[in-house]
C-alpha cells in the first residue's frame, strides 16, 4: 500500500509540531491541541478521544468529519465500529456466565457445543472455554469464513476443515474464528443469541443506549461515519460490507460517549450503579496473561521496545513505563478503534478513527497515557509513529517493486482460457466460479465477491477485486498431464476444479 504524503486537514489544524515540552500538559486544551496537528499530519478524515482517570471522564472530544465528502462533523455520539476491542466484551459475557455456575472455564467446549470441531480431533476434545479466547489453540487464521459472507453457523460447521498450524497452547495465531464460536456457545448456554445477551447484560446495566451489537441494528438515519481507505496519494470513501457473522469477535459498534462508561465500569473492577458485572476473581481473570504473544503483532511496538508482550482474555499486556497496560486495537476496513487500561492507575483510554489503520490511535494512546498518568509528555508519539510508519510502507513498496521486476515476459498461459473455466471448491472456503468474459477470467466468490484476472506470466494471473481495497493477490493454476486446469491458488487458498458430469 503507497503512502500518502498529502497533508489534508479535512477541518482540523495542520500547523508544524511544535517543540516537545517536558513538563505535563495535563491541561485538556493542550492535548486537544495536540490532537488536531496529529490529525493533519495522519490526515485522518474524523476522529473521537474520550479519556477517564480517577473515576471520571477528564477528557472527550470529537474531531473532524464523519465523510470526507459532506460536512457533518465528527461528533462523541457519532457511531462507528469497536470491531476486535468487542472481544474484551465478549469476555465478559462469559465471565457473567461462568459468576452465574452455567460453566466454567476449564469446560470442555464440546460439552456445551457438542457439533463442535475443528481439524484435529484430539485438539476438539480437549479444547476449553478459556482456549476459545487466547488465540493459542493451534489454528491458523481463517479470517475469509466470514468476509466470504458464511454465518455463524456455518462458520462453526467449516471450522472442522481448518488445518492445525501448531499444538495445542504450543503458539500465538491471532484470529477471529475463535470469538466466533464463543459467541455461538454463550448462545447454547444461555438461550439467548450473543447479539441479545450483550445488550441486556452489558448495555442496557451500563446506560450504553448508544452502543449495538451489530451494525445491521443501528436506526436509519443515525449518526453514524463513513470508513475511508487510503489509494496511493489518495483517500476513498468505500461502504461497510460486513454481515452480522463477525459478531463476538468484532460486530459491535458504539461512539465515545458509550465508551467511557464501560471504561469506567472496566476500571472500577466492572461496579456500575446497582450492581457490578463480574466478580473479583473473574474480573481478574480477564486481566492475567495466558498466552505469549509475539511482539511483530503490532509494528508501534518496534520504537517503545516492552520488556513483555502477553494476551488475556480480550487484552494484549505489555509494560509500559512500568506500569502493566491492557489494551487492544480494532479494525475492519476503514474503520479504527483502540481502547487501553491501566487498571492500577485507574486510568483508561478509547479512541475511534475513519481511516483504515492509521496509527494515530496508537499515539494518541501513549500519549494520553503519558499525559494523565505521569504527568509528562517527553516524546512526540505521533510523530515518531508516523516517521516509522512511513519507512514501514517504503519498505513495503521496494519490495513489491522488487518482486514486480521479476515479471518474465513474452510468455502465455500452458492452458487455453475456456479450459480454466468451472466451478472449484475448498472444503474450508466453500465454491467459486470461474468464467470467461471480454477476453478475461473471472472469479465469482460467495458474498458477491468477484475478481478479474490479468495474465502476469506463465500459468501465474494477478487479480483486481470489484472491492478494489481488498488489493490485488496473485493467482496460480496448476495443471494435469494434459496441461488442464486441476486447482487455482488465491492468495495462498487453493481451490480444486469440481469435474463436469
Amino acid at each position: 500500500m503507497r503512502f500518502i504524503l498529502l497533508v489534508v486537514a479535512f477541518g482540523c489544524l495542520t500547523i508544524p509540531v511544535c517543540a516537545q515540552k517536558k513538563q505535563s500538559d495535563k491541561n485538556p486544551a493542550a492535548f486537544d491541541s495536540y490532537i488536531k496537528t496529529a490529525l493533519g499530519i495522519w490526515k485522518t478524515p474524523g476522529m473521537s478521544v474520550v479519556v477517564v482517570k480517577d473515576g471520571r471522564v477528564v477528557f472527550q472530544h470529537a474531531y473532524g468529519v464523519r465523510n470526507m465528502h459532506h460536512p457533518e462533523p465528527y461528533t462523541t455520539q457519532t457511531l462507528s465500529t469497536c470491531a476486535s476491542t468487542t472481544k474484551a466484551m465478549t469476555a465478559v459475557c462469559m465471565g457473567i456466565l461462568v459468576d452465574q455456575g452455567k460453566l466454567n472455564w476449564t469446560d470442555k467446549v464440546i460439552k456445551y457445543l457438542p457439533e463442535f470441531r475443528i481439524g484435529d480431533p484430539l485438539v476438539t476434545a480437549e479444547l476449553t472455554v478459556q482456549d476459545l479466547f487466547t488465540h493459542n489453540a493451534g489454528l491458523g487464521n481463517a479470517d475469509n469464513l466470514w468476509v466470504w459472507g458464511y454465518d455463524r453457523s456455518e462458520i462453526l460447521r467449516r471450522m472442522q476443515f481448518i488445518p492445525p498450524a501448531y499444538s495445542l497452547r504450543g503458539g500465538f495465531i491471532y484470529q477471529n474464528i475463535m470469538y466466533i464460536a464463543a459467541g455461538e456457545l454463550i448462545k447454547a448456554v444461555s438461550g439467548q443469541t450473543w447479539d441479545q445477551f450483550i445488550t441486556t447484560h452489558i448495555f442496557t446495566a451500563l446506560g450504553m443506549t448508544n452502543t449495538f451489537a451489530d451494525h445491521s441494528a443501528i436506526p436509519a438515519g443515525a449518526d453514524q461515519t463513513t470508513a475511508h481507505y487510503p489509494d496511493k496519494d489518495s483517500i476513498k470513501t468505500i461502504p461497510y460490507l460486513y454481515t452480522d457473522n463477525i459478531g463476538a469477535a468484532g460486530g459491535v459498534w458504539s461512539c465515545s460517549e458509550d465508551m467511557g462508561k464501560w471504561l469506567l465500569c472496566l476500571l472500577d473492577s466492572t461496579k456500575f450503579n446497582g450492581g457490578r458485572l463480574l466478580k473479583p476473581a473473574t474480573y481478574a481473570a480477564m486481566l492475567t496473561p495466558h498466552s505469549i504473544a509475539p511482539l511483530s503483532m503490532y509494528p508501534a511496538l518496534d520504537i517503545e521496545k516492552p520488556h513483555w508482550f502477553t494476551y488475556g482474555l480480550g487484552w494484549f499486556q505489555r509494560d509500559y513505563r512500568g506500569e502493566m497496560l491492557q489494551f487492544h486495537t480494532g479494525s475492519l476496513a476503514g474503520l479504527t478503534a483502540i481502547a487501553a487500561l491501566i487498571p492500577e492507575k485507574k486510568f483508561g483510554v478509547y479512541v475511534f478513527g475513519n481511516l483504515d489503520h492509521a496509527e494515530l490511535r496508537h499515539a494518541m494512546m501513549y500519549r494520553a497515557i503519558d499525559n494523565w498518568v505521569f504527568g509528562d509528555t517527553p516524546r512526540d508519539w505521533s510523530q515518531e509513529l508516523y516517521t516509522h510508519y512511513k519507512q514501514l510502507s517504503d519498505e513495503e513498496d521496494k519490495k513489491e517493486d522488487e518482486e514486480l521486476a521479476k515479471r518474465i515476459s513474452g510468455t502465455q498461459p500452458g492452458f487455453a482460457l475456456d479450459a480454466a473455466t468451472g466451478k472449484y471448491t475448498s472444503a474450508l472456503y466453500g465454491d467459486i466460479t470461474i468464467s470467461q468474459q471480454n477476453g478475461s477470467l473471472q472469479v465469482a466468490a460467495p458474498h458477491d465477491i468477484k475478481l478479474v484476472l490479468s495474465h502476469w506470466h506463465n500459468n501465474v494471473f494477478r487479480g483486481d477485486y470489484n472491492n478494489w481495497w481488498y488489493g490485488h493477490p496473485w493467482v496460480q493454476f496448476l495443471t494435469d498431464m494434459q496441461s488442464k486446469p486441476k486447482s487455482v491458488t488465491i492468495g495462498g487458498i487453493q481451490y480444486n476444479k469440481q469435474e463436469t458430469q
